[in-house]
C-alpha cells in the first residue's frame, strides 16, 4: 500500500508541471510605469484568470522611446516579444520595419476571433489602418487633446465658471479678464507640437503635411506654416507677451500648473484628467479644443496620442492563437469600460464609450465624455491623424523653433518656416532609408 501511495503521489507530481508547460506563453513588452503598469499587469492577470490556455506575462522595458528601440533591436536579434506597445509617433517607423510585424487583422482571423475594425472609433482605428483598409495594430491606450479651466478663477474673474471659451478669440478675451483680476497664468499649453499644430491642423480640417498627413506615403512634406497656422502662432505670440499665455516647458512639462491652480486654462491630454481629478482644490471643467469659427469645416475631429499594441512576426500558430484571444479580451466593451474609468485614456470602442454612458459615469464626472465625442465624429482624409517617419525628430525641431518665438528671437512665421524646412530634411531621410 505505501509504495502504491508513493507510486500515485509521484505521478499526480508530475502532472502538474506537465500541464503547467503545456500552457502558451504570450510575452507583452511594454512603456507604463507607476499605477499605469499596475494596470497593465491588472490586465494580464485578469487575462490569465479567466482561460487556461495561455499566460500573458507582461515585461516593463522602460519610456516609449526606449520600448521601441528594445522591440526592434530584438527583432533584428531573433528574439523580439510576441506584442510590443509603440506609441503613436514610432506607427511609420514599424510600418516601415519589412517582416518585422504582423497586421492584427491577420492575427485575429488566424486566432478565429471575429474582428471588426468598424466596431472601434473611427479616428483611433483610422491612425492604425493601412491605405488598403488592412487595420495593423490594437488601439491600446489611446488619449487626445482636451481643454481645462478653472471654474472658481472663473467666477471670481466675472466670467461665467459654467461656459468654456469656445472659440480662440474668446479665450484671448477671458485670458485678459484673468489677468485683470491677478492671474500671473491665465492661460497654458502641454505638448506645443501635438496641441497646438498636430489636433489644431485636424480640429480646422487643415493638412500638418502633405499626402493626407503622411497616410499617401514617405514623400510627405510638412506644410504647417500656412496662413492658418501663422496666424495661430501669431495671436499666441501676442498673448506671450501680454502675460496671457506663459509657455511652461516641453512635452508634459506644464502639466502641473493646471491641477496646481497656477494656470487658469490649459491645453494637454485627456489622459491628464486621473492627476486633476486627484490634485486639484478647485472646480474645474474640461471642454472641447477652442477653434477659430471662420474657419469652414471647423471643428472636425482631434487626433490620438498614447499606443497601439503591434503583433511581431515569426512566431508559431499557437501563439497567434493566444495573441487573437487576448486581443479579443482587451476589446471586450466591460474591460474596456472599466480601463477608461481607471486611466482617462478613451475607450476605444463604441460599445465601451455607450456602456460607460449609461452607467452613469459621464454625469458623475462631467467633460470626461469631451475626449470621446471630438474623436468620434466622422474623419476626412486631412482629419484622420498625421503619419509620419522620424515624427519624433520633428517634434523637437518644433520645440526648438516655437521657443524662438516666446523669447522674442524669431517672428511666428520665421519660426514656423524654418521648423518646416528643417523636418522636411528628416522626412527626406526617413524616405530615402526606406526606399524599398
Amino acid at each position: 500500500m505505501k509504495l502504491q501511495f508513493t507510486a500515485a503521489a509521484l505521478a499526480a507530481a508530475l502532472v502538474l508541471p506537465l500541464s503547467a508547460q503545456a500552457q502558451t506563453e504570450i510575452q507583452w513588452w511594454h512603456a507604463m510605469s507607476g499605477p499605469l503598469g499596475d494596470w497593465v499587469g491588472d490586465l494580464a492577470k485578469d487575462f490569465n484568470a479567466s482561460q487556461k490556455e495561455y499566460k500573458v506575462v507582461p515585461t516593463y522595458k522602460g519610456t516609449y522611446g526606449e520600448t521601441l528601440t528594445a522591440g526592434m533591436a530584438a527583432f533584428r536579434a531573433g528574439n523580439a516579444p510576441d506584442i510590443l506597445q509603440v506609441y503613436e509617433v514610432g506607427t511609420a517607423t514599424m510600418m516601415a520595419a519589412k517582416g518585422a510585424i504582423k497586421p492584427v487583422g491577420e492575427v485575429m482571423t488566424m486566432g478565429g476571433a471575429k474582428f471588426d475594425s468598424k466596431a472601434y472609433i473611427p479616428a483611433v482605428a483610422g491612425y492604425y489602418t493601412a491605405p488598403n483598409g488592412q487595420m495593423l495594430s490594437l488601439p491600446f491606450n489611446s488619449s487626445t487633446t482636451v481643454f481645462y479651466y478653472n471654474k472658481d478663477a472663473f467666477k471670481a474673474a466675472g466670467i461665467d465658471p459654467n461656459k468654456a471659451p469656445a472659440t480662440w478669440p474668446e479665450v484671448i478675451l477671458d485670458a485678459a479678464k484673468l489677468k485683470a483680476a491677478g492671474h500671473k497664468c491665465p492661460f497654458t499649453t502641454s505638448w506645443m507640437s501635438w496641441t497646438q499644430l498636430e489636433s489644431f491642423s485636424t480640429w480646422h480640417n487643415v493638412l500638418f503635411a502633405t499626402l493626407n498627413n503622411g497616410f499617401g506615403g514617405p514623400a510627405a512634406r510638412l506644410v504647417f506654416n500656412s496662413p492658418l497656422h501663422v496666424r495661430h502662432f501669431d495671436d499666441l505670440s501676442n498673448m506671450a507677451k501680454q502675460g496671457l499665455f506663459v509657455y511652461k516647458g516641453r512635452d508634459n512639462a506644464a502639466d502641473v500648473s493646471f491641477p496646481s491652480g497656477e494656470c487658469a486654462m490649459m491645453t494637454g491630454s485627456s489622459g491628464l484628467y486621473s492627476r486633476v481629478s486627484k490634485e486639484a482644490k478647485f472646480a474645474y471643467g474640461i471642454s472641447a479644443l477652442p477653434y477659430y469659427p471662420d474657419v469652414a469645416g471647423a471643428p472636425q475631429n482631434t487626433i490620438i496620442g498614447g499606443a497601439s499594441l503591434w503583433v511581431m512576426a515569426g512566431k508559431k500558430a499557437e501563439t497567434y492563437k493566444g495573441v487573437a484571444a487576448f486581443f479579443k479580451y482587451l476589446s471586450r466593451p466591460d474591460v474596456q469600460s472599466a480601463s477608461h474609468k481607471r486611466t482617462g485614456y478613451l475607450p476605444i470602442t463604441t460599445a465601451a464609450y455607450e456602456l460607460t454612458d449609461k452607467s452613469g459615469f459621464y454625469k458623475e464626472h462631467p467633460g470626461t465624455d469631451v475626449a470621446v465625442t471630438q474623436m468620434i465624429r466622422k474623419t476626412t482624409d486631412k482629419s484622420r491623424g498625421i503619419r509620419l517617419g522620424n515624427f519624433n525628430q520633428i517634434r523637437t525641431i518644433i520645440d526648438e523653433e516655437t521657443e524662438q518665438i516666446w523669447t522674442g528671437k524669431k517672428t511666428p512665421k520665421e519660426a514656423l518656416d524654418a521648423a518646416v524646412t528643417r523636418g522636411n530634411e528628416q522626412l527626406e531621410r526617413f524616405q530615402k532609408a526606406n526606399k524599398s
